[in-house]
């Protein structure tokens, strides 16, 4: 009964913890660092990949589903077309999530007190969940925002072009902050509650 009722309460935990990393990812996306029409940075980025090596892959997509949600009570949506919204936000958003594949990786190495391995692994939930969210903006920026390329580009290399690169300036940074986080609060990435993804076995 107790193991229960403790599975339930950190379950609850998790997921109010994932709830206000959604909003805080909502709130910092709100900051306005696009240059241009197509490229942007998106800082909520930062603490949804913190949050995804943290608690691992199915929190993490539950959270970043909802940061892709709160875009429309927010009424920060841009509206072509049904197909176009699910793609941009629930979908997109929630590969962010992905970031949380690392998470065993970057765990096992900070309790093997193996910081370069950690870095590594940081470096590259970075980039993973970065990169599958921005793979539906591109594939949306090919369908459905085609016609509004710039200076009559082909679709397929505008929209490479201007996601990839904010992908990529997006990943970059993600990465530097939660390096940082790692070097100055090493215990982030470590749940207080004990609840670590599970452990690899060597």
């Amino acid at each position: 009964m107790f193991k229960r009722r403790s599975f339930f309460m950190s379950k609850t935990r998790i997921m109010i913890e994932g709830t206000i990393v959604a909003a805080l990812a909502f709130m910092l996306s709100l900051i306005p660092t696009t240059i241009g029409s197509s490229f942007t940075i998106s800082l909520g980025m930062i603490p949804m990949t913190l949050f995804a090596l943290r608690r691992g892959v199915k929190p993490a997509l539950l959270s970043a589903f909802i940061w892709g949600i709160l875009h429309f009570p927010a009424g920060d949506v841009y509206f072509l077309s049904v197909v176009q919204v699910l793609i941009e936000y629930p979908i997109a958003f929630t590969f962010a999530g992905f970031a949380g594949l690392y998470a065993k990786k970057v765990q096992q190495a900070l309790m093997d007190q193996d910081l370069r391995s950690a870095r590594k692994n940081i470096v590259y939930g970075a980039l993973v969940g970065t990169g599958a969210r921005f793979f539906w903006h591109f594939v949306a920026g090919v369908v459905f925002w085609g016609s509004y390329a710039l200076w009559g580009m082909n679709p397929w290399i505008f929209s490479f072009v201007m996601n990839g690169a904010s992908g990529l300036a997006t990943a970059i940074i993600t990465a530097i902050v939660a390096v940082l986080i790692l070097e100055k609060v090493p215990q982030l990435y470590l749940p207080k509650d004990g609840n670590l993804i599970e452990k690899h076995s060597h």
